[in-house]
């Protein structure tokens, strides 16, 4: 793994205190409560349990940081917090489910390791009693709430980028990631922005980078070799893109630019510097995002269900023009 990751999501884990986080299938410790699927004005928030994709990624620190706080805004210091790592591994993450129900958990986050395959843990949290909330990525699912970034917008912003840049004409990679709905939506919102561009060229858009920057890396190298005429790249994330930047500095190529989604801070850092390919990232916001799914679920167990299910949080576009006044997470 890439030492400046780890130093970068060191640093983040040192600022979440209080919070349990784990790559591994420890259960949080029982909490006595009751709950009800209708919930009850007066049931008392005691405990959240977040299965996150990778808290090697930064972006799941900041989401675990923000539901901490929310968590113990809405329900006082006592109220328990777990955190846990799927590393994007659906059986884990069954495992993961399975503790918060034994574990009598009120409110479950999840950021699925996989939107379809994961349907079966949730129907069985759900029937149990216990509230689901997916955030980051749609569940194909019955889940309480669904609370992401709007996806399709950010593949939309990111290729209409690349499109107006390359005035239309050119030669696009999409790197591709894990089978989640958020991942879908960004790629299917890039290819229908980039589908009314004739002379834009797709070469490739099923590699899986995994979301991560040694995917990145890795699948862009292999690109590289293949494409010797790249003009863009569309990241379905930062680590991933940033991945791509390496990449294209090992093997000495300055041909393209690369176009990502997060508002990484490695992303961040990157547009600004005139020696990366890094142009544009649409931004997400991890803090709000975790701290709606926390309301969220805090107003459903006490009988409030929410006006819409899916909730959607636009994104903004950083490129070199903004980014000296862009605050990032």
């Amino acid at each position: 793994m890439n030492v400046k990751r780890i130093a970068i999501a060191a640093s983040l884990l040192g600022i979440v205190s209080g919070i349990f986080i784990s790559c591994t299938n420890t259960s949080p410790n029982a909490n006595t409560g009751k709950q009800s699927k209708d919930g009850n004005q007066n049931a008392k928030l005691q405990s959240v349990g977040i299965s996150l994709g990778d808290l090697g990624n930064p972006f799941f620190v900041v989401m675990a940081q923000g539901a901490e706080k929310e968590a113990k805004k809405v329900g006082g210091d006592n109220v328990k917090v777990t955190v846990v790592s799927s590393g994007y591994d659906l059986n884990q993450q069954f495992n993961q489910i399975e503790n918060f129900i034994a574990a009598n958990t009120n409110v479950i986050i999840l950021n699925a390791a996989d939107s379809k395959g994961i349907a079966p843990a949730v129907d069985k949290a759900r029937q149990a009693g216990r509230i689901v909330i997916a955030v980051d990525t749609a569940v194909d699912a019955n889940v309480d709430a669904t609370v992401t970034t709007n996806n399709l917008q950010a593949g939309e912003v990111g290729c209409q980028y690349i499109a107006d840049r390359l005035k239309g004409k050119g030669n696009v990679v999409i790197v591709n990631g894990p089978p989640v709905d958020s991942v879908i939506q960004r790629v299917n919102g890039c290819q229908k922005v980039l589908s009314k561009y004739p002379d834009l060229k797709i070469l490739s858009q099923n590699q899986n980078a995994e979301g991560s920057r040694d995917g990145g890396l890795r699948v862009m190298s292999n690109l590289l070799i293949t494409f010797p005429k790249i003009d863009a790249v569309f990241a379905i994330n930062d680590p991933s893109g940033v991945g791509v930047d390496l990449a294209a500095s090992q093997a000495k190529r300055k041909d393209f630019f690369i176009v990502g989604v997060d508002g990484a801070p490695e992303a961040i850092q990157a547009i600004g510097s005139k020696d990366s390919l890094y142009a544009a990232t649409a931004t997400q916001n991890p803090t709000q995002m975790s701290k709606t799914a926390v309301q969220v679920g805090n107003d459903i167990l006490h009988g409030k269900k929410p006006p819409l299910a899916n909730i959607l949080i636009p994104v903004k576009l950083v490129t070199r023009d903004n980014v000296s006044t862009s605050k990032g997470w």
